[in-house]
């Protein structure tokens, strides 16, 4: 629920507003839709599955706004992968 942790915050609710709206922003500009969220998921899913033991259900990703300079942002891809233990790959 990552998401919807940018939703509940503290502070001043100038702060809380404008995190809000950023976090918005960033979602409409990115054209992010749930169903190409949970497809990204499973593909990253899969691909860190051939080199790690992980829980599908414990992967969590989003869109993040990250800053460049002071000028420009751009959205970021985040990523949290909890691995469990690395696969021995053999050659």
């Amino acid at each position: 629920m990552g998401f919807f942790n940018a939703f509940i915050s503290k502070g001043s609710s100038k702060d809380v507003a404008k995190d809000r709206l950023r976090t918005i922003l960033v979602h409409d500009r990115t054209n992010v839709y749930p169903q190409y969220m949970d497809m990204l998921k499973n593909d990253i899913v899969k691909a860190i599955s051939d080199y790690a033991e992980i829980d599908p259900q414990d992967v969590e990703i989003k869109i993040d706004n990250a800053s460049r300079s002071s000028n420009t942002s751009m959205p970021e891809l985040v990523a949290n992968v909890p691995i469990k233990r690395m696969k021995n790959i053999g050659k």
